[in-house]
């Protein structure tokens, strides 16, 4: 069932997500990743089409989940806090994430996409709620 309430487009991925009980966030990035395959873009596009048009729309609410989610870390951060909420998310520690993610970058000569890639997750990846500050009391 496509989940249009809690998709970016049409609810597609964050259907699935429920489906295979993974963070939507993550299954965004799939479908990212698979579609920026080397001339696959079309047909990612093509894909997600005909599944918006064939999932059908969820009616209710979805179920409540435990589950850790993946966002954007707001503590840890050098950019945009890409690679520290996925080293969050991994509980590893974020400069493995960040040095991973430079070495697949310059390995495969696939600087521009390794750079493309961060930009699509910064847009991907919810950021990490911000705490909010409660007033102590004073003693006085």
């Amino acid at each position: 069932m496509r989940r249009p309430a809690e998709g970016k487009l049409g609810g597609v991925c964050a259907g699935l997500a429920e489906y295979f009980d993974a963070d939507v966030a993550l299954v965004r990035a799939a479908w990212v990743v698979l579609s920026i395959w080397p001339g696959a873009i079309v047909l990612g596009v093509i894909a997600y089409v005909a599944a918006w048009v064939l999932m059908p729309r969820a009616e209710t609410p979805p179920a409540t989940t435990s589950r850790p989610r993946l966002v954007r870390s707001q503590t840890d951060r050098r950019i945009a806090g890409v690679c520290g909420g996925l080293a969050d998310y991994f509980d590893v520690d974020p400069t493995i994430v960040r040095l991973t993610w430079v070495v697949l970058s310059i390995v495969a000569g696939a600087v521009v996409f390794g750079v493309i890639a961060y930009v699509v997750a910064w847009f991907i990846i919810p950021p990490a709620p911000v705490a909010a500050l409660h007033a102590s009391p004073s003693t006085t």
